[in-house]
């Protein structure tokens, strides 16, 4: 009795795996354009429904103390309040957009496939401060048209006497008001990289440290350098002295240069899940 084996059939050309066909055209040559991860960012700042509904609430906030400002005393009041009561909603609201831009890729673990896509985490993270700052430019020159609108309205048809003067500083004053607490939030969200922990970080550090600053005499000396509300305010009532511009690049180092700079560096070397 014997046995034989029978080798296995070869495959024929049928049943051998096709591989797809190439793709036509170049292949790349060169990475992601910088300006494109300016406008991928910007889209995450604005095209979300956290970031609409914050820029209606910040937009309710305005049209509201507008009303105010336009119905009590005739709306004879000086262009300065006008400009106050549309640039401090952004300066307070703003901020959580840009904590939003940078915390959501993390809370909702999408940052993977940001950096895999480009994988350079410190253009990513270059692209979101400019997208910020574009945001806070357009804000900024907003609530100036609309501050100028509403007193030009309460001039035309209340009879509001018209007050325009303003000085340079308080220009400058509103605008570094809306785009360092901007930065600001950002600085945070790199830091800690969770939306409620930098919203909290954000507001409660630098108003607990004006609070402290105000209360106990040990620390108010510090608090003329290293608190950002109190050296601002020269910017609000006039020209600064060489003393106080110097407070003001202190507190602006401490509160706004020195997290930013951290969180852009931590955020490079953090892990992604």
């Amino acid at each position: 009795m014997s046995t034989t084996t029978t080798a296995p059939a070869a495959p024929t050309d049928a049943a051998a795996p096709r591989l797809p066909a190439p793709i036509a055209g170049g292949r790349p040559t060169t990475g992601i354009p910088f300006t494109r991860l300016v406008a991928v960012e910007l889209r995450k700042m604005l095209d979300t429904r956290a970031g609409r509904w914050l820029l209606i609430a910040i937009g309710v906030v305005i049209a509201g103390a507008l009303t105010v400002l336009f119905v009590r005393g005739g709306g004879d009041h000086p262009f300065g309040d006008y400009l106050q009561a549309t640039t401090m909603p952004m300066a307070i609201l703003l901020p959580i957009v840009g904590i939003l831009a940078v915390t959501a890729e993390w809370s909702q673990r999408t940052a993977l496939v940001t950096f895999t896509l480009e994988a350079r985490r410190a253009r990513v993270t270059w692209a979101k401060v400019l997208a910020s700052l574009v945001v806070g430019v357009v804000a900024v020159a907003f609530s100036f048209a609309l501050g100028a609108l509403a007193h030009a309205a309460a001039v035309g048809l209340r009879g509001a006497t018209g007050d325009w003067d303003l000085a340079g500083t308080v220009w400058l004053g509103a605008a570094g008001y809306v785009l360092l607490g901007l930065l600001q939030g950002l600085g945070f969200a790199m830091l800690l990289r969770n939306t409620p922990a930098a919203v909290v970080a954000y507001f409660v550090l630098p108003t607990a440290w004006s609070i402290l600053g105000s209360l106990v005499t040990q620390v108010e000396t510090a608090a003329r350098w290293l608190d950002l509300n109190r050296t601002m305010e020269p910017l609000f009532t006039g020209s600064l002295t060489g003393e106080q511009w110097a407070q003001l690049g202190t507190s602006v180092g401490v509160w706004v240069v020195l997290p930013l700079t951290a969180g852009m560096w931590w955020i490079t070397r953090a892990e992604v899940k």
